[in-house]
């Protein structure tokens, strides 16, 4: 089976993050073809303009956070979406999607095939 894919340009001024990055993720997975299977990565190429000009709903920009920890004892950082957001919108919003592709050995090959710009 061969393996056929397109490349996908969306725009993203003035649409909700959450909801294009949920939309990413399938079109990267590749739901959205007949040909989906599970154990394949079978998606498409995706390319993502005008990122910061995407918007959160309610109150995300201040209440939501965002936690890394580097497994020492006591070293949980905390990041407010609104500095995330503010300091690198690419950067957030692949973690977006990358957070939301399914938990496995494709996951890495999946997100490669996003590019913003």
């Amino acid at each position: 089976m061969e393996i056929t894919r397109e490349k996908i340009v969306l725009d993203a001024a003035g649409q909700i993050g959450g909801r294009l990055a949920s939309e990413i993720a399938i079109l990267l997975m590749g739901k959205h073809k007949t040909t989906y299977q599970q154990n394949v990565d079978g998606g498409d190429f995706v390319e993502v303009k005008n990122i910061s000009q995407l918007k959160f709903s309610g109150n995300k920009l201040d209440t939501k956070l965002y936690y890394r920890a580097s497994g020492y004892p006591g070293n949980l950082k905390t990041f407010v979406l609104r500095k995330l957001f503010g300091d690198d919108p690419a950067k957030l919003f692949t973690l977006m999607v990358y957070r939301m592709l399914p938990k496995n050995k494709l996951r890495r090959e999946m997100i490669k095939r996003l590019t913003i710009s």
